[in-house]
């Protein structure tokens, strides 16, 4: 009796590993609570390396070896598997490439409302050279805070906000969306849907900006809800919003989108992340580097914040900043090079 309870434990371990490393197989990357176990890779890797040195132990005991030795495998296969997917995306690359005349960088930086302070995001912005910001949860003000000081800096830049809410003062900057946007890039617009909310994602805004000549890339400042057990219908249905803003086309994303690759997997075409776009980070050697929060180590947060682009250009470095400045999330800065070129 003790051997086939054994071998039903056993089996039913290796139906969880086996669902939790490749979720995507069994179209479980969307549901909860799936979506939140598989958010940190490495957390899970560590999770399955305690039930492995649990089962060793449990070697000892004679009457449970062949158990514990079956335990033992499948949650060391399950952390190499980790393991491996982790090193296709890098567990971390801290160097930008040179700055070339027809690069641009970007920046983005879930702030937490007044966490940040404008003098921190612009002093990044001129340390990093940074030609367009998206910033959520940040007020408009605080936006044009910033662009006054990188106007004195001799590097103006244009603001663009959306707020999702505006009729409700002092309402919460979660409610807020602001981009800045290089004057060097051109004149830009946000388009009208995202304005009044007709074509957005539900419950905290994204901005989708467009070239007012129609030159250069449409830019989108994206920001989804969280995946709580209440929010999973509206988180998926932002993420399917986020992908189709990028079609045929110029176009950057950048933001909180509050999902990792793992579950845009069934999001992307044509060989992108998110409709057409690319994620910077996983092609650059940081895919696996957390973003959220910032109060854990690197490796061991999830890495739900994104730059991406469409083929049109191509991401030559990303760097994850340290100091999160008071946020709950790190900042992402991409280099992106038109392709080709």
């Amino acid at each position: 009796m003790l051997r086939l309870v054994g071998i039903l434990l056993t089996v039913l371990f290796a139906i969880a590993t086996a669902v939790l490393v490749w979720p995507q197989f069994f179209h479980l990357e969307l549901t909860f609570p799936i979506t939140q176990i598989i958010a940190s890779r490495i957390a899970l890797a560590v999770a399955f390396l305690v039930v492995a040195l649990v089962a060793a132990l449990l070697l000892l005991a004679r009457p449970l070896r062949g158990f514990a030795a079956s335990i033992l495998v499948v949650a060391l296969v399950g952390a190499g598997s980790i393991g491996v997917i982790g090193a296709t995306r890098g567990y971390g690359s801290d160097a930008l490439p040179q700055k070339t005349d027809e690069a641009v960088r970007v920046l983005t930086w879930n702030t937490a409302g007044a966490a940040v302070s404008a003098d921190t995001i612009a002093g990044v912005i001129a340390d990093q050279q940074i030609d367009v910001v998206s910033l959520p949860e940040t007020a408009e003000e605080v936006g044009e805070q910033i662009a006054i000081m990188m106007r004195d800096a001799g590097r103006p830049m244009w603001v663009h906000h959306v707020n999702i809410q505006p009729e409700v003062p002092d309402g919460p900057q979660a409610w807020q969306t602001t981009i800045l946007i290089s004057a060097d890039l051109g004149e830009y617009s946000v388009i009208d849907s995202s304005l009044d909310g007709s074509s957005n994602t539900g419950s905290v805004p994204s901005a989708v900006a467009m070239p007012v000549d129609g030159t250069g890339p449409t830019i989108v400042a994206v920001h989804a809800v969280a995946p709580r057990q209440g929010d999973m219908s509206q988180w998926r249905s932002d993420l399917e919003w986020i992908a189709d803003q990028c079609p045929e086309g110029e176009f950057i994303l950048a933001g909180d989108f509050n999902a990792t690759l793992d579950h845009m997997a069934s999001f992307g075409i044509d060989g992108g992340t998110m409709g057409r776009c690319i994620d910077a980070a996983a092609s650059t050697g940081n895919g696996m580097v957390g973003t959220w929060p910032a109060s854990l180590p690197h490796l061991a947060g999830a890495p739900i914040d994104h730059i991406m682009s469409s083929p049109e250009w191509q991401a030559t470095g990303t760097l994850v900043l340290e100091d999160a400045g008071g946020s709950d999330h790190r900042a992402i800065v991409a280099q992106l090079e038109p392709a080709g070129r």
